[in-house]
């Protein structure tokens, strides 16, 4: 079972795999913001991949539109709404609520 590190929250989770970043936070009460509701129609939901930026599917051409855009963009940026874990990950939320 995959385990998720929300920085700088500093708590694990144990998930199941397909599961979103953003569906993971949401449903252990980590906050984060997610304006559009988790459908990439927007960045609130940014976070950093801090270790195990091969345990997520890779992004869509929608998400690399849309990361594009960023402002404070960083090499392993993701949308936590697009980022499906297959392994281990520790993410940066980058907009807590």
């Amino acid at each position: 079972m995959p385990k998720v590190k929300f920085l700088p929250a500093n708590v694990v989770f144990d998930v199941k795999a397909g599961e979103s970043i953003l569906d993971i936070a949401l449903n252990h009460g980590v906050p984060i913001q997610h304006a559009c509701g988790g459908f990439c129609a927007c960045t609130t939901c940014h976070c950093e991949v801090m270790e195990g930026q091969s345990n997520l599917e890779a992004p869509d051409s929608d998400e690399l539109e849309r990361l594009e855009v960023l402002d404070d963009r960083r090499p392993n940026s993701r949308l936590s709404c697009q980022s499906k874990v297959k392994g281990d990950v520790t993410v940066f939320i980058v907009n807590q609520e």
